[in-house]
């Protein structure tokens, strides 16, 4: 069996995968309990559009082990499908923010970290798809 080299981008783009998983479980938001108030209520990404960062994310580690399950380099195995996983992602959270925001819901780290993590994720992505298209420049 033959083994295909992972490369720096695809490595990036998992690890930012997993981050963004990760951050689709906590409290993207929460509203209530403060002291003498009431019990907090929370969402995570599984409301409105944020079920569309968790799609992202999985298909990003879907593509990352695309080459594997095809035993073979398979042709569209380029940058742009990580480019159009980090757009619809990125819109998904761009929505899930401003509509959070409008709301007076959107809060620091300590009230909605999953939010700030599934950010960070995304920088990550962004990062492993200019390492993938520059790694393809230099072929």
């Amino acid at each position: 069996m033959h083994r295909f080299p992972l490369g720096r981008g695809r490595w990036i783009a998992a690890v930012a995968a997993i981050v963004i998983l990760v951050g689709c479980m906590p409290p993207w938001y929460t509203v209530g309990g403060l002291v003498g108030g009431l019990p907090p209520y929370t969402g995570n990404a599984f409301e409105a559009t944020g079920i569309l960062v968790f799609l992202a994310a999985l298909a990003t580690l879907a593509f990352v082990a695309l080459p594997y399950a095809a035993s073979g380099p398979v042709s569209w195995d380029r940058w742009p499908p990580y480019l159009l996983l980090l757009l619809v992602g990125g819109a998904g959270l761009g929505i899930r923010a401003v509509d959070l925001g409008s709301r007076g819901m959107l809060g620091l780290p300590d009230r909605s970290p999953g939010l700030w993590i599934v950010g960070v994720g995304f920088i990550l992505l962004a990062r492993a798809t200019y390492e993938i298209a520059a790694s393809a420049d230099r072929r």
